[in-house]
């Protein structure tokens, strides 16, 4: 185990999902582990893998820093600052008094204890460990009260190479470690959707980037930035994506011009995704990722789905494809994203929309009108002339930092 001598703060991190994977664990849990240390790239934390645990040693000044990277950090079921001491009866049962203490000046009333003892040589088993720890803390705090049914507060003992006593324990993200499903390419618009679909596939373990197609002067470069905005917030989570931009606007404006006005939102997004898969198939992608739901518009109904998709052969994912628009506006508020998302500023398949867009168009018709507009120059020139930015994270050294 590294030194962590001078470094005062621990913290005990729970694996996800990784640990039900067999034979292929170790590569789950490395992955786990460089994710970890590239969100910690900037402070002097050192990462300690246990038995089923990670723990992170850092200093005082970095507690801020490092709290930040475990609320992002993709593949945990939950963290905690933990109390480490030695592994004898008097000062576990110290830290448990004094972790209870911590619990109640933040409102908990109720509590109980629980214990998991790795090293059977330990004097108490994991029942007496939870009698004798409750015992103590009913004695230290009279305001607290035992509930084993439905407590408040949970003070959590392990007993391994040493002791560690937390409570106020955080809920991670859960998930599969980004970068163990191989990379997608997210269509990202500067709606509420898709980011939501590009988180769900980083939680699935995709390495995600993105594609965004502007259609200047139609959308403003506020919608563009807002979009950047987006793969951001993103990238916090994807530990750095790439933003692609794609200018659009000439061949929005063929398909205005040469298609019959209901057809247009299809046509164009059969556009989209014909130029998503080129693009995905030069940087060795392997599928799109929308953030379509079924029929929440007109062009989401399951016959216009099949015409959208019908030009492309990498697999299309649709992770809120049976979502409620209120379960997607509640993930997109947990990933900090709404307040972006809601801006106004309209992309351009807001505001090239019909006002009566067909609703269940047949692909063999779909394709003889997009063949009819001639777009594969059109398409060509756009991706030749796409523009990419990293949206990295962590981004930069800190402030006080050269």
């Amino acid at each position: 185990m590294e030194s962590t001598s001078g470094l005062p703060v621990t913290y005990l991190l729970k694996p996800g999902e990784l640990t039900l994977k067999g034979g292929n664990k170790r590569e789950f849990e490395r992955a786990l582990r460089r994710n970890l240390e590239t969100l910690l790239r900037f402070t002097g934390a050192v990462v300690s893998p246990a038995q089923g645990r990670y723990f992170v040693h850092a200093s005082k000044d970095d507690a801020e820093k490092v709290e930040e990277a475990l609320s992002r950090l993709i593949g945990i079921s939950g963290w905690a600052k933990t109390r480490v001491c030695g592994k004898t009866p008097e000062e576990v049962l110290r830290a448990c008094v004094e972790t209870a203490g911590e619990c109640y000046d933040s409102g908990i009333r109720t509590f109980k204890v629980e214990a998991r003892r790795t090293d059977k040589s330990f004097p108490l088993d994991s029942y007496a460990i939870r009698s004798q720890g409750g015992s103590a803390i009913l004695e230290a705090w009279p305001g607290l009260r035992v509930d084993v049914r439905s407590p408040q507060g949970i003070i959590n003992v392990e007993i391994r190479e040493r002791a560690y006593v937390y409570g106020m324990e955080h809920r991670g993200l859960r998930g599969l470690p980004v970068g163990t499903a191989g990379r997608g390419l997210l269509l990202l618009s500067g709606g509420i959707d898709s980011p939501v679909a590009g988180f769900m596939m980083l939680s699935r373990g995709m390495r995600v980037d993105a594609v965004y197609f502007h259609a200047y002067p139609y959308t403003s470069e506020e919608a563009r930035q807002k979009v950047a905005r987006l793969a951001e917030i993103l990238g916090r989570y994807a530990l750095g994506m790439k933003l692609y931009t794609v200018g659009f606007t000439a061949v929005q404006l063929r398909i205005k011009e040469g298609a019959p006005e209901p057809w247009s939102t299809v046509l164009l997004r059969m556009a989209m995704m014909e130029c998503a898969e080129k693009l995905a198939l030069r940087e060795c992608l392997k599928c799109l990722i929308t953030g379509e739901s079924l029929s929440q518009v007109a062009s989401q109904t399951i016959e216009n789905l099949s015409c959208t998709q019908s030009r492309i052969s990498l697999p299309v994912l649709r992770p809120l494809i049976g979502m409620d628009k209120e379960d997607i506006i509640r993930k997109s508020e947990a990933l900090g994203a709404y307040a972006v998302s809601i801006l106004p500023y309209e992309d351009c398949c807001v505001i090239f929309s019909p006002p009566h867009p067909v609703l269940r168009g047949r692909p063999a018709e779909a394709e003889e009108l997009y063949q009819k507009l001639d777009l594969a120059g059109l398409i060509g020139e756009a991706l030749h002339t796409c523009t990419v930015e990293k949206c990295a994270y962590p981004s930069r050294k800190p402030d006080n930092e050269d």
